[in-house]
């Protein structure tokens, strides 16, 4: 018997390289409004994202305040004025969504596990955004379930995102699903809390300074093959 009958993927930074199409939206959309974007910039942008989305998963702030206030803050740091934000935000999203970038050959991973396993994608991101970097990508058709915090009205690490979704895995035994993402606070803790085996993606150089503890690290996704016992 299998030890696993479901795998739940994140998106962001796990499959999909993040970094890469927030580079392009936010340079395409400072491009656009005719002003010049440094190195630093996008940086401090990637820092100023970053802190939003914990706040989102502590539930300290809506998803809209996000949207919006990330670019907000970064504008007033480098005294920025006369951007409408909103129409910023549109722009940004939609760009955002236009272009991706595979982790480690992702496409082909799960193009491999495919009828072996149930996949299933996990995210946080913005649903319409999300759902067009899946199909472009070639990953959406091949999920068995995509379940977008967003559509859901929880976010990853909250309890309610993720009854939401094992209740659509139909897997009874939880210790045979497993979650696969980079991000300790939201897919690490969501997971360990909805008692799920968890795989922590750890990217480059990061450490766990947090008090959880991954049921298995990796460092490349080919390694999620001898997790799950299915050969490459």
């Amino acid at each position: 018997m299998k030890k696993f009958t479901a795998v739940l993927w994140d998106v962001d930074g796990t499959l999909l390289n993040f970094d890469y199409s927030q580079r392009y939206a936010l340079t395409k959309c400072f491009e656009s409004a005719g002003r010049e974007i440094t190195e630093e910039m996008i940086v401090r942008y990637a820092q100023i994202n970053d802190s939003y989305w914990r706040r989102l998963e502590q539930g300290e702030i809506t998803k809209q305040e996000l949207l919006t206030g990330r670019f907000h803050t970064l504008f007033t740091e480098y005294g920025i004025h006369g951007m409408d934000v909103e129409a910023f935000r549109r722009e940004y999203q939609e760009a955002l969504g236009s272009v991706y970038s595979y982790v480690d050959d992702s496409r082909s991973i799960c193009e491999r596990l495919q009828g072996q396993v149930g996949q299933y994608v996990v995210t946080n991101g913005v649903a319409a955004t999300q759902e067009n970097r899946l199909r472009l990508s070639g990953l959406y058709q091949l999920m068995d379930g995509i379940f977008i915090s967003e559509t859901i009205g929880a976010p990853k690490p909250q309890k309610a995102f993720f009854e939401y979704c094992l209740a659509v895995v139909g897997e009874k035994d939880k210790r045979r699903i497993l979650i696969v993402g980079d991000s300790l606070s939201s897919d690490i803790r969501g997971g360990a809390a909805a008692g799920i085996v968890t795989c922590w993606y750890r990217p480059e150089d990061a450490v766990n300074e947090t008090d959880l503890h991954p049921d298995y690290e990796i460092s490349n996704l080919h390694q999620i093959f001898d997790i799950l016992g299915i050969s490459q």
